[in-house]
C-alpha cells in the first residue's frame, strides 16, 4: 500500500507546534493596506494559532505532522 502524502500547499502554509496546535500566517496583509488602520497592520504581524475547527481540517492535509 502506498504512503499517505502531505498536501504540498498545506506544508508551505502551516506548521504544527509541539502541543499539536496549528500555526499559520496572519491573514489580511497582502494588499489594500491603505484602507486598514495602523493598529490592524501592526496586530497582523507574525503568526497565529488556528481555531480548533480550522485546525481539524488542516490536520487532515498533514498526516505526518510536519
Amino acid at each position: 500500500m502506498s504512503k499517505m502524502k502531505t498536501k504540498s500547499g498545506a506544508k508551505k502554509r502551516f506548521k504544527l507546534t509541539a502541543t499539536g496546535k496549528v500555526k499559520a500566517g496572519q491573514s489580511g496583509k497582502r494588499h489594500g493596506m491603505i484602507k486598514r488602520t495602523n493598529k490592524h497592520i501592526r496586530n497582523q504581524r507574525g503568526t497565529t494559532t488556528l481555531s480548533e475547527q480550522d485546525a481539524r481540517i488542516v490536520k487532515k492535509y498533514i498526516p505526518n505532522g510536519l
